[in-house]
Protein backbone atom coordinates (compact mmCIF):
# COMPACT_ATOMS: atom_id res chain seq x y z
CA UNK A 1 0.00 0.00 0.00
CA UNK A 2 1.47 3.37 -1.05
CA UNK A 3 2.10 6.24 1.35
CA UNK A 4 -0.60 8.41 -0.22
CA UNK A 5 -3.13 5.60 0.20
CA UNK A 6 -2.14 5.18 3.86
CA UNK A 7 -2.58 8.90 4.41
CA UNK A 8 -6.08 8.71 2.95
CA UNK A 9 -7.07 5.92 5.32
CA UNK A 10 -5.51 7.73 8.28
CA UNK A 11 -7.66 10.68 7.30
CA UNK A 12 -10.68 8.37 7.31
CA UNK A 13 -9.82 7.24 10.85
CA UNK A 14 -9.58 10.85 12.01
CA UNK A 15 -12.93 11.58 10.37
CA UNK A 16 -14.51 8.61 12.12
CA UNK A 17 -13.12 9.71 15.50
CA UNK A 18 -14.57 13.17 14.99
CA UNK A 19 -17.90 11.68 13.85
CA UNK A 20 -17.94 9.42 16.92
CA UNK A 21 -17.33 12.33 19.29
CA UNK A 22 -20.11 14.29 17.58
CA UNK A 23 -22.49 11.32 17.76
CA UNK A 24 -21.84 10.69 21.45
CA UNK A 25 -22.35 14.38 22.19
CA UNK A 26 -25.65 14.37 20.29
CA UNK A 27 -26.95 11.35 22.17
CA UNK A 28 -25.76 12.83 25.46
CA UNK A 29 -28.31 15.58 24.91
CA UNK A 30 -31.03 13.07 25.80
CA UNK A 31 -29.63 12.61 29.32
CA UNK A 32 -30.17 15.15 32.11
CA UNK A 33 -27.11 14.53 34.27
CA UNK A 34 -23.43 14.65 33.35
CA UNK A 35 -22.80 11.27 34.99
CA UNK A 36 -25.56 9.68 32.92
CA UNK A 37 -24.06 11.10 29.74
CA UNK A 38 -20.69 9.65 30.71
CA UNK A 39 -22.14 6.17 31.32
CA UNK A 40 -24.17 6.34 28.12
CA UNK A 41 -21.03 7.10 26.10
CA UNK A 42 -19.14 4.31 27.87
CA UNK A 43 -21.91 1.82 27.16
CA UNK A 44 -21.92 2.70 23.47
CA UNK A 45 -18.15 2.39 23.31
CA UNK A 46 -18.32 -0.96 25.09
CA UNK A 47 -20.88 -2.27 22.58
CA UNK A 48 -18.44 -1.44 19.79
CA UNK A 49 -15.48 -2.95 21.66
CA UNK A 50 -14.09 -6.45 21.73
CA UNK A 51 -15.64 -7.95 24.86
CA UNK A 52 -16.98 -11.47 24.51
CA UNK A 53 -20.49 -10.59 25.74
CA UNK A 54 -22.03 -7.14 25.87
CA UNK A 55 -23.64 -7.28 29.31
CA UNK A 56 -23.15 -4.91 32.22
CA UNK A 57 -20.66 -7.15 34.03
CA UNK A 58 -18.30 -7.64 31.11
CA UNK A 59 -18.62 -4.07 29.85
CA UNK A 60 -17.71 -2.84 33.35
CA UNK A 61 -14.76 -5.23 33.59
CA UNK A 62 -13.44 -4.10 30.19
CA UNK A 63 -13.67 -0.48 31.40
CA UNK A 64 -11.74 -1.28 34.57
CA UNK A 65 -14.73 -0.87 36.91
CA UNK A 66 -14.90 -2.92 40.08
CA UNK A 67 -18.64 -3.49 39.69
CA UNK A 68 -21.35 -3.00 37.02
CA UNK A 69 -23.52 -0.62 39.04
CA UNK A 70 -23.00 2.35 36.72
CA UNK A 71 -24.19 0.46 33.65
CA UNK A 72 -27.01 -1.19 35.57
CA UNK A 73 -28.17 2.22 36.76
CA UNK A 74 -28.03 3.50 33.16
CA UNK A 75 -30.34 0.73 31.96
CA UNK A 76 -32.58 0.81 34.99
CA UNK A 77 -33.14 4.04 36.90
CA UNK A 78 -31.13 6.84 35.28
CA UNK A 79 -33.10 9.62 33.61
CA UNK A 80 -32.62 9.71 29.87
CA UNK A 81 -34.92 9.63 26.86
CA UNK A 82 -34.70 6.25 25.10
CA UNK A 83 -37.26 7.25 22.47
CA UNK A 84 -35.28 10.39 21.75
CA UNK A 85 -32.16 8.28 21.19
CA UNK A 86 -34.22 5.98 18.96
CA UNK A 87 -35.33 8.94 16.85
CA UNK A 88 -31.74 10.18 16.62
CA UNK A 89 -30.57 6.72 15.49
CA UNK A 90 -33.35 6.61 12.92
CA UNK A 91 -32.38 10.03 11.61
CA UNK A 92 -28.74 8.96 11.29
CA UNK A 93 -29.65 5.78 9.41
CA UNK A 94 -31.93 7.69 7.04
CA UNK A 95 -29.31 10.40 6.49
CA UNK A 96 -26.87 7.70 5.41
CA UNK A 97 -29.22 5.48 3.41
CA UNK A 98 -32.08 7.66 2.13
CA UNK A 99 -33.03 6.82 -1.41
CA UNK A 100 -36.16 7.13 -3.55
CA UNK A 101 -36.11 3.34 -3.92
CA UNK A 102 -35.79 2.75 -0.14
CA UNK A 103 -37.76 0.01 1.61
CA UNK A 104 -39.26 -0.22 5.11
CA UNK A 105 -39.02 -3.80 6.41
CA UNK A 106 -40.81 -5.20 9.45
CA UNK A 107 -39.87 -8.46 11.15
CA UNK A 108 -39.44 -10.03 14.56
CA UNK A 109 -36.63 -11.82 16.33
CA UNK A 110 -36.51 -13.90 19.49
CA UNK A 111 -34.40 -13.52 22.62
CA UNK A 112 -34.03 -16.83 24.45
CA UNK A 113 -34.38 -16.48 28.22
CA UNK A 114 -34.40 -18.61 31.35
CA UNK A 115 -37.03 -18.22 34.06
CA UNK A 116 -40.28 -16.28 33.96
CA UNK A 117 -39.39 -12.84 35.30
CA UNK A 118 -38.01 -11.02 32.24
CA UNK A 119 -40.65 -8.67 30.82
CA UNK A 120 -42.85 -10.41 28.26
CA UNK A 121 -41.09 -13.78 28.46
CA UNK A 122 -43.09 -16.97 27.86
CA UNK A 123 -42.92 -20.23 25.96
CA UNK A 124 -43.69 -19.10 22.43
CA UNK A 125 -42.50 -19.72 18.91
CA UNK A 126 -39.14 -18.10 18.22
CA UNK A 127 -37.86 -17.89 14.69
CA UNK A 128 -34.37 -17.56 16.16
CA UNK A 129 -34.62 -21.05 17.65
CA UNK A 130 -36.97 -22.41 14.98
CA UNK A 131 -39.25 -23.88 17.66
CA UNK A 132 -41.27 -23.02 20.77
CA UNK A 133 -38.88 -21.80 23.48
CA UNK A 134 -38.92 -19.66 26.59
CA UNK A 135 -38.23 -16.28 25.00
CA UNK A 136 -39.01 -12.63 24.52
CA UNK A 137 -40.07 -11.44 21.07
CA UNK A 138 -39.00 -8.08 19.69
CA UNK A 139 -40.65 -6.55 16.64
CA UNK A 140 -38.31 -4.35 14.59
CA UNK A 141 -38.46 -1.95 11.69
CA UNK A 142 -35.52 -1.55 9.32
CA UNK A 143 -34.74 0.72 6.39
CA UNK A 144 -32.82 -0.56 3.37
CA UNK A 145 -31.58 0.97 0.13
CA UNK A 146 -28.73 0.53 -2.32
CA UNK A 147 -26.45 2.03 0.37
CA UNK A 148 -27.15 -0.59 3.03
CA UNK A 149 -29.58 -1.30 5.84
CA UNK A 150 -30.16 -0.32 9.46
CA UNK A 151 -32.67 -0.75 12.30
CA UNK A 152 -34.82 2.29 12.98
CA UNK A 153 -37.48 1.20 15.51
CA UNK A 154 -38.29 -1.53 18.02
CA UNK A 155 -41.11 -2.84 20.22
CA UNK A 156 -41.22 -5.59 22.82
CA UNK A 157 -44.20 -7.92 22.41
CA UNK A 158 -46.29 -8.31 25.59
CA UNK A 159 -48.29 -11.58 25.62
CA UNK A 160 -51.92 -11.54 26.78
CA UNK A 161 -51.13 -13.56 29.91
CA UNK A 162 -48.73 -10.83 30.99
CA UNK A 163 -51.18 -8.04 30.25
CA UNK A 164 -53.82 -9.77 32.42
CA UNK A 165 -51.45 -10.07 35.40
CA UNK A 166 -50.73 -6.49 36.49
CA UNK A 167 -48.83 -7.57 39.61
CA UNK A 168 -46.40 -9.49 37.43
CA UNK A 169 -46.17 -6.47 35.13
CA UNK A 170 -45.33 -4.17 38.03
CA UNK A 171 -42.52 -6.46 39.14
CA UNK A 172 -41.06 -6.28 35.62
CA UNK A 173 -41.34 -2.48 35.50
CA UNK A 174 -44.19 -2.47 32.97
CA UNK A 175 -46.30 0.66 33.28
CA UNK A 176 -50.05 0.32 33.83
CA UNK A 177 -50.85 1.84 30.44
CA UNK A 178 -48.84 -0.84 28.60
CA UNK A 179 -51.18 -3.63 27.49
CA UNK A 180 -51.10 -6.53 25.06
CA UNK A 181 -51.06 -5.59 21.40
CA UNK A 182 -50.73 -8.04 18.50
CA UNK A 183 -47.37 -8.00 16.77
CA UNK A 184 -49.11 -6.70 13.66
CA UNK A 185 -50.34 -3.67 15.58
CA UNK A 186 -46.87 -2.96 16.96
CA UNK A 187 -45.58 -3.16 13.38
CA UNK A 188 -48.33 -0.89 12.06
CA UNK A 189 -47.55 1.77 14.67
CA UNK A 190 -43.83 1.71 13.88
CA UNK A 191 -44.41 1.90 10.13
CA UNK A 192 -46.84 4.81 10.43
CA UNK A 193 -44.44 6.58 12.81
CA UNK A 194 -41.68 6.27 10.21
CA UNK A 195 -43.91 7.49 7.39
CA UNK A 196 -45.15 10.41 9.52
CA UNK A 197 -41.49 11.34 10.02
CA UNK A 198 -41.14 11.73 6.25
CA UNK A 199 -38.92 8.72 5.60
CA UNK A 200 -38.61 8.18 1.83
CA UNK A 201 -39.87 4.64 1.28
CA UNK A 202 -41.04 3.37 -2.05
CA UNK A 203 -42.08 0.05 -0.50
CA UNK A 204 -43.10 -1.58 2.77
CA UNK A 205 -42.44 -5.30 3.07
CA UNK A 206 -42.66 -8.09 5.64
CA UNK A 207 -43.39 -11.78 6.09
CA UNK A 208 -46.70 -13.61 6.52
CA UNK A 209 -47.12 -12.64 10.18
CA UNK A 210 -47.62 -9.05 9.03
CA UNK A 211 -48.96 -9.60 5.51
CA UNK A 212 -51.97 -11.52 6.84
CA UNK A 213 -53.10 -8.40 8.73
CA UNK A 214 -55.88 -6.64 6.80
CA UNK A 215 -55.66 -3.67 9.18
CA UNK A 216 -51.96 -3.18 8.39
CA UNK A 217 -52.51 -3.43 4.64
CA UNK A 218 -55.51 -1.08 4.79
CA UNK A 219 -53.54 1.52 6.76
CA UNK A 220 -50.89 1.57 4.04
CA UNK A 221 -53.45 1.80 1.25
CA UNK A 222 -55.13 4.75 2.99
CA UNK A 223 -51.83 6.59 2.58
CA UNK A 224 -51.34 5.25 -0.97
CA UNK A 225 -48.14 3.62 0.32
CA UNK A 226 -47.01 0.76 -1.93
CA UNK A 227 -46.27 -2.56 -0.24
CA UNK A 228 -45.36 -6.18 -1.01
CA UNK A 229 -46.26 -8.40 1.95
CA UNK A 230 -46.04 -12.19 2.12
CA UNK A 231 -49.33 -13.90 3.01
CA UNK A 232 -50.36 -17.38 4.11
CA UNK A 233 -52.71 -19.70 2.28
CA UNK A 234 -55.57 -18.85 4.64
CA UNK A 235 -55.73 -15.23 3.45
CA UNK A 236 -58.67 -14.29 1.20
CA UNK A 237 -58.97 -11.66 -1.52
CA UNK A 238 -61.57 -10.55 -4.02
CA UNK A 239 -61.13 -10.98 -7.75
CA UNK A 240 -64.03 -9.85 -9.88
CA UNK A 241 -67.14 -10.82 -7.93
CA UNK A 242 -65.54 -13.87 -6.32
CA UNK A 243 -63.77 -14.21 -2.99
CA UNK A 244 -60.80 -16.54 -3.34
CA UNK A 245 -58.41 -18.17 -0.89
CA UNK A 246 -54.69 -17.84 -1.55
CA UNK A 247 -54.22 -21.58 -0.99
CA UNK A 248 -56.66 -22.36 -3.84
CA UNK A 249 -54.79 -20.07 -6.23
CA UNK A 250 -51.46 -21.66 -5.29
CA UNK A 251 -52.89 -25.12 -5.87
CA UNK A 252 -53.99 -24.09 -9.37
CA UNK A 253 -50.67 -22.42 -10.17
CA UNK A 254 -48.76 -25.56 -9.18
CA UNK A 255 -50.08 -27.22 -12.34
CA UNK A 256 -49.47 -24.29 -14.73
CA UNK A 257 -46.98 -24.74 -17.58
CA UNK A 258 -43.55 -23.06 -17.20
CA UNK A 259 -44.47 -20.42 -19.80
CA UNK A 260 -46.75 -18.79 -17.22
CA UNK A 261 -43.75 -17.78 -15.14
CA UNK A 262 -40.95 -15.23 -15.57
CA UNK A 263 -37.47 -15.89 -14.17
CA UNK A 264 -36.39 -12.74 -12.30
CA UNK A 265 -33.96 -11.67 -9.59
CA UNK A 266 -35.12 -10.85 -6.07
CA UNK A 267 -31.87 -8.99 -5.42
CA UNK A 268 -28.21 -9.78 -4.89
CA UNK A 269 -27.14 -12.68 -2.70
CA UNK A 270 -23.82 -13.96 -1.39
CA UNK A 271 -23.36 -16.06 -4.52
CA UNK A 272 -24.93 -13.78 -7.12
CA UNK A 273 -28.51 -12.83 -8.00
CA UNK A 274 -31.25 -14.61 -6.04
CA UNK A 275 -33.37 -15.86 -8.92
CA UNK A 276 -36.88 -17.31 -8.78
CA UNK A 277 -39.83 -17.69 -11.11
CA UNK A 278 -42.57 -15.12 -10.66
CA UNK A 279 -46.10 -14.43 -11.77
CA UNK A 280 -48.73 -11.91 -10.71
CA UNK A 281 -52.34 -11.03 -11.42
CA UNK A 282 -54.40 -7.92 -10.60
CA UNK A 283 -57.11 -8.29 -7.96
CA UNK A 284 -59.88 -6.02 -6.71
CA UNK A 285 -58.75 -2.59 -5.54
CA UNK A 286 -60.80 -0.06 -3.52
CA UNK A 287 -62.16 2.59 -5.91
CA UNK A 288 -60.67 5.43 -3.85
CA UNK A 289 -57.14 3.99 -3.94
CA UNK A 290 -54.51 5.42 -6.27
CA UNK A 291 -52.90 2.19 -7.35
CA UNK A 292 -53.58 -1.46 -8.01
CA UNK A 293 -53.67 -4.55 -5.81
CA UNK A 294 -51.87 -7.65 -7.03
CA UNK A 295 -51.46 -11.26 -6.03
CA UNK A 296 -47.76 -11.99 -6.54
CA UNK A 297 -46.42 -15.55 -6.45
CA UNK A 298 -42.81 -16.74 -6.25
CA UNK A 299 -41.64 -20.24 -7.21
CA UNK A 300 -38.24 -21.70 -6.30
CA UNK A 301 -36.17 -23.04 -9.19
CA UNK A 302 -35.16 -26.30 -7.54
CA UNK A 303 -38.17 -27.65 -5.68
CA UNK A 304 -40.97 -25.50 -7.09
CA UNK A 305 -42.08 -24.22 -3.66
CA UNK A 306 -44.64 -21.41 -3.90
CA UNK A 307 -44.79 -18.25 -1.79
CA UNK A 308 -47.64 -15.76 -2.13
CA UNK A 309 -47.65 -12.00 -1.61
CA UNK A 310 -50.32 -9.34 -1.65
CA UNK A 311 -49.06 -6.15 -3.23
CA UNK A 312 -50.31 -2.62 -3.71
CA UNK A 313 -48.44 -0.58 -6.29
CA UNK A 314 -48.82 1.97 -9.08
CA UNK A 315 -50.46 0.54 -12.20
CA UNK A 316 -47.22 1.18 -14.08
CA UNK A 317 -45.21 -1.09 -11.78
CA UNK A 318 -43.52 -4.04 -13.50
CA UNK A 319 -43.29 -7.64 -12.34
CA UNK A 320 -39.51 -7.21 -11.98
CA UNK A 321 -40.03 -4.28 -9.57
CA UNK A 322 -42.47 -6.30 -7.47
CA UNK A 323 -39.97 -9.15 -7.31
CA UNK A 324 -37.19 -6.88 -6.10
CA UNK A 325 -39.46 -5.36 -3.46
CA UNK A 326 -40.39 -8.83 -2.17
CA UNK A 327 -36.72 -9.80 -2.01
CA UNK A 328 -35.75 -6.69 -0.05
CA UNK A 329 -37.17 -8.23 3.14
CA UNK A 330 -33.97 -10.21 3.71
CA UNK A 331 -32.04 -7.02 4.49
CA UNK A 332 -33.47 -6.99 8.01
CA UNK A 333 -32.02 -10.46 8.60
CA UNK A 334 -28.58 -8.99 8.01
CA UNK A 335 -29.36 -6.30 10.59
CA UNK A 336 -30.25 -8.98 13.13
CA UNK A 337 -27.14 -10.98 12.31
CA UNK A 338 -24.82 -7.98 12.67
CA UNK A 339 -26.35 -6.55 15.83
CA UNK A 340 -26.52 -9.93 17.58
CA UNK A 341 -23.13 -11.26 16.60
CA UNK A 342 -21.14 -8.02 16.82
CA UNK A 343 -23.02 -5.59 19.09
CA UNK A 344 -24.73 -7.81 21.67
CA UNK A 345 -28.36 -7.18 20.73
CA UNK A 346 -29.35 -10.41 22.51
CA UNK A 347 -26.68 -10.43 25.24
CA UNK A 348 -28.40 -8.24 27.81
CA UNK A 349 -29.11 -9.48 31.33
CA UNK A 350 -31.81 -7.01 32.28
CA UNK A 351 -35.30 -8.18 33.22
CA UNK A 352 -37.34 -4.99 33.20
CA UNK A 353 -39.41 -3.48 30.40
CA UNK A 354 -37.45 -0.23 30.33
CA UNK A 355 -34.14 -2.08 30.64
CA UNK A 356 -34.92 -4.02 27.46
CA UNK A 357 -35.83 -0.87 25.55
CA UNK A 358 -32.73 0.97 26.74
CA UNK A 359 -30.27 -1.77 25.83
CA UNK A 360 -31.89 -2.40 22.44
CA UNK A 361 -31.98 1.33 21.67
CA UNK A 362 -28.30 1.79 22.49
CA UNK A 363 -27.39 -1.17 20.27
CA UNK A 364 -29.40 0.47 17.48
CA UNK A 365 -27.52 3.73 18.09
CA UNK A 366 -24.15 1.94 17.87
CA UNK A 367 -25.25 0.19 14.70
CA UNK A 368 -26.48 3.50 13.22
CA UNK A 369 -22.97 4.90 13.64
CA UNK A 370 -21.52 1.94 11.73
CA UNK A 371 -24.18 2.32 9.03
CA UNK A 372 -23.02 5.90 8.49
CA UNK A 373 -19.35 4.83 8.38
CA UNK A 374 -20.09 2.14 5.82
CA UNK A 375 -21.96 4.55 3.59
CA UNK A 376 -19.02 6.95 3.67
CA UNK A 377 -16.62 4.13 2.76
CA UNK A 378 -18.85 3.06 -0.11
CA UNK A 379 -19.10 6.57 -1.52
CA UNK A 380 -15.35 7.16 -1.21
CA UNK A 381 -14.54 3.85 -2.85
CA UNK A 382 -16.93 4.53 -5.70
CA UNK A 383 -15.37 7.96 -6.20
CA UNK A 384 -11.83 6.52 -6.18
CA UNK A 385 -12.87 3.78 -8.58
CA UNK A 386 -14.28 6.34 -11.02
CA UNK A 387 -11.10 8.47 -10.90
CA UNK A 388 -8.57 5.66 -11.28
CA UNK A 389 -9.79 2.03 -11.35
CA UNK A 390 -6.20 0.74 -11.41
CA UNK A 391 -5.36 2.36 -8.02
CA UNK A 392 -8.61 1.76 -6.26
CA UNK A 393 -9.71 -1.32 -4.44
CA UNK A 394 -13.25 -2.61 -5.03
CA UNK A 395 -15.87 0.15 -4.90
CA UNK A 396 -17.91 -1.94 -2.46
CA UNK A 397 -17.26 -1.56 1.30
CA UNK A 398 -15.63 -4.17 3.49
CA UNK A 399 -15.94 -2.18 6.73
CA UNK A 400 -16.36 -4.74 9.50
CA UNK A 401 -19.05 -4.37 12.14
CA UNK A 402 -17.64 -4.14 15.64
Amino acid sequence: MGEAWQDEWEGDARDWEAAWAEWVAELGGYAKRFETREWLAAYLQGLLGGVERRNCWQLAEARGEAHPYGFQHLLGRAQWDADGVRDAARARVIHALADAEGVLIVDETGFLKKGRHSAGVKRQYSGTAGRIENSQIGVFLAYASCWGQGLIDRALFLPEEWSADRVRCQRAGIDDDVVHQPKTELAREMILRALDAGIPARWVTGDVVYGDSYRLRASLEERNQPYVLAVSGKTYFWQGGVQRAVRDVLAALATDPPTAWARLSAGAGNQGPREYEWTCQPINTPPEAIGQRYLLVRRTLDEGRLTAYLAFAPVTCSLAELALAAGARWAIERCFQETKSQLGLDQYEVRTWHGWYRHITLVMAAHAFLVGCRQRVLKKNLYRFQIDPSRSRSPWPTFAVG
